[in-house]
């Protein structure tokens, strides 16, 4: 059995990530790419503390859209500032800390 060395709990337990969703302090924004597609920008996600692949990928099924994880944030093809947001604090991450600019 393999023990978290953050919480000393059996790996099956830990709850390092749901702790760390609770105090990230995230940004969701949209850009203007080539041709005037849209993406939705989510950035302020500590990739140490939560697995930002996996998040990539539960966001891309929420949001119906595509999507990649690049240099620390996450970018998906269209507007879905309000949609990223329900999934989040849907997630566990708090949403107070969610700021949709």
């Amino acid at each position: 059995m393999k023990v978290c060395d953050v919480c000393g709990l059996p790996e099956e337990l830990c709850v390092c990530e749901e702790i760390a969703r609770e105090i990230q302090s995230v940004k969701v924004f949209t850009v203007r790419r080539r041709f005037g597609k849209l993406m939705t920008i989510v950035e302020g996600i500590d990739e140490h503390d939560i697995d930002i692949k996996e998040l990539t990928k539960e966001l891309k099924n929420k949001c119906a859209c595509g999507g990649t994880a690049k240099k620390g944030q996450i970018e998906l093809q269209g507007d879905h500032k309000r949609r990223v947001k329900e999934v989040l604090a849907g997630m566990g991450f708090s949403s107070d800390d969610i700021q949709v600019r």
